[in-house]
């Protein structure tokens, strides 16, 4: 029996326990699309090309697997490369699929010819072209296995038309056996390495824990949270590792985090890279004579560590958090750091009453601190909250916890605008049961706001907040060069499109739109709620970084 190797990218798709792909139609994907949607798996077709790479993203840390997205040739798959490059900072398993001109054609100046390799490959895990229609399956289980392996990332395979449409024996394609989830790699710290962790807890008196995604992608959540039990150490995660343990916990001690970052005199960091997103774990916010000790998957992430490390551990976060709950239990209590922990649990107490004052502001316009206080107190306790903007971000962060692993995506390491809706759209696909609310600034919903369409069309209802200040950015002193965009009425827009809408101008109004808006959103259709804010408010705790945008 003859295949295409359209035929061949869907039926390798299927093989690999691929069920969902984001898209925009295009030649020459058509073909694959529809062999694909004829197999049974779900297209979700979106309005912008970015937008699919974005909603992949989500879908792949919701479930802790690859995503996929598709695009046409040329600029179809041109506009991929943000949602990629947002994918490659966030080390997310987004396996982008790109249609390309004929090979047969190469430097003829055919129709969308350009080198959409050489454009994909800085920022992807890896890459390449399927010069052969019978090696798809084999090159596509390379992408999948290269997307999850060690410290996971996107991957991008192109597909030029002629090779799609060419036509091959079924007997000439071997079919590898498909990627397994349970059978990667968890590799062991050295029984060397243990022991000088162990030596490090046992000597410190102020340690404390930082985590990120790493611990989410090992799927270590628990262990890490019977670790630090175990040893009664407070815990920090980066924001894209929220929820590893949940954030009421009784070692979780949000508003002392400078001063437990300050004072530490140990920090073991697990799972997440010594970036601006935590200070490079340098002084000023870690103290300069603290002890480094860092696991991480990537042999690379130790080897490049921008602060001298005590001990370096390469190694499955899972497995080494399993070794050295096992190593500190003769050496290390919870009675160790009992008074290190009461410092930091009476601050943490003293803020969290101030804090709570500033969330209270009745002012008009609307302090976009209100208006997360109101969505804290709103929200599911499981529910999975996407955030993108600049204030509101900030703001957000201070303001509403996370309390389940995976539930909290963001504009993350790149600071990508636009990726809220995207996000929240990838959300719903992956997690149909569980609500989806997202938490938009005005500048950036507007980059990919004809998402909403997409909510609609596919039946995701999703609840969209927006805090309506006007422009980019807060502005107290109006000294931003093109920060102005207006108020627009994003509400009416929801409800051209066929969604709900509500406009809220004052506090009080908040929570009863927010409850209208839900109820709509339960009943199946998705909803906005957009809530005018201060311009002249600005976020005002500690940068992650000095350079900003």
């Amino acid at each position: 029996m003859a295949l295409t190797g359209s035929d061949l990218v869907a039926r390798a798709l299927q093989k690999e326990d691929v069920d969902t792909f984001f898209y925009i139609m295009g030649a020459p994907m058509l073909s694959v699309e529809s062999a694909a949607l004829a197999l049974g798996l779900r297209g979700v077709d979106v309005r912008h090309e970015q937008a699919a790479a974005m909603a992949a993203h989500a879908y792949a840390r919701l479930l802790n697997r690859p995503g996929v997205c598709m695009a046409a040739s040329g600029p179809g798959t041109t506009n991929l490369i943000t949602g990629v490059a947002h994918a490659f900072a966030d080390c997310t398993p987004v396996v982008a699929l790109g249609g390309s001109s004929p090979e047969s054609q190469s430097h003829k100046g055919t129709f969308q010819e350009i080198d959409q390799l050489a454009m994909l490959a800085p920022c992807t895990k890896w890459s390449d072209r399927v010069h052969r229609p019978e090696r798809i399956p084999e090159l596509l289980d390379r992408a999948i296995r290269e997307a999850m392996s060690g410290k996971p990332g996107p991957v991008y395979l192109d597909l030029p038309a002629d090779v799609l449409f060419a036509e091959v024996d079924e007997e000439r394609v071997e079919w590898p056996a498909p990627w397994d989830p349970a059978g990667r790699p968890r590799p062991a710290a050295a029984p060397a390495e243990v022991r000088a962790l162990t030596d490090l807890l046992a000597e410190a008196e102020r340690p404390v824990v930082v985590s990120g995604t790493g611990v989410l992608w090992s799927e270590a959540e628990a262990e890490l949270q019977t670790f630090v039990e175990a040893a009664g150490i407070p815990f920090y995660t980066t924001p894209q590792g929220r929820g590893a343990i949940p954030e009421d916990h009784e070692l979780c001690y949000l508003t002392a985090r400078s001063t437990a970052f300050r004072e530490a005199d140990l920090i073991l960091i697990v799972g997440t890279r010594m970036n601006y997103i935590i200070g490079h774990a340098s002084p000023p916010r870690f103290g300069a004579d603290a002890k480094i000790a860092r696991i991480d998957i990537s042999a690379e992430e130790i080897a490049t560590s921008p602060r001298r490390l005590d001990v370096g551990v390469v190694a499955d976060a899972r497995t080494a958090l399993t070794q050295l709950t096992g190593a500190i239990r003769s050496r290390v209590t919870r009675k160790n750091f009992a008074a290190w922990r009461d410092r930091l649990a009476e601050q943490n107490r003293s803020k969290l009453a101030e804090h709570e004052r500033t969330l209270a502001d009745d002012a008009v316009p609307i302090h976009p601190l209100r208006l997360c206080r109101e969505l804290r107190d709103f929200m599911d306790r499981e529910a999975i909250l996407c955030v993108d903007g600049q204030e509101i971000l900030n703001y957000g962060r201070q303001v509403i916890p996370t309390y389940v692993p995976r539930h909290r995506l963001n504009s993350g390491t790149f600071g990508t605008m636009g990726v809220g809706l995207p996000l929240g759209v990838g959300a719903k696909v992956a997690c149909p049961d569980r609500p989806v609310i997202v938490l938009h600034g005005d500048g950036s919903f507007g980059m990919n706001a004809m998402e909403f369409d997409t909510a609609v069309r596919c039946e995701l209802p999703i609840l969209v907040v927006i805090s309506l200040n006007g422009g980019w950015t807060g502005d107290p002193g109006k000294e931003r060069p093109g920060r102005e965009l207006g108020y627009t009425r994003f509400d009416k827009m929801a409800e051209a499109l066929g969604g709900y809408g509500e406009y809220v101008e004052k506090p009080d109004d908040i929570r009863p739109a927010l409850e209208r808006a839900m109820a709509e959103v339960d009943s199946g259709r998705p909803a906005l709620v957009n809530v005018v804010t201060d311009w002249r408010a600005r976020a005002t705790t500690a940068a992650f970084t000095e350079y900003v945008t």
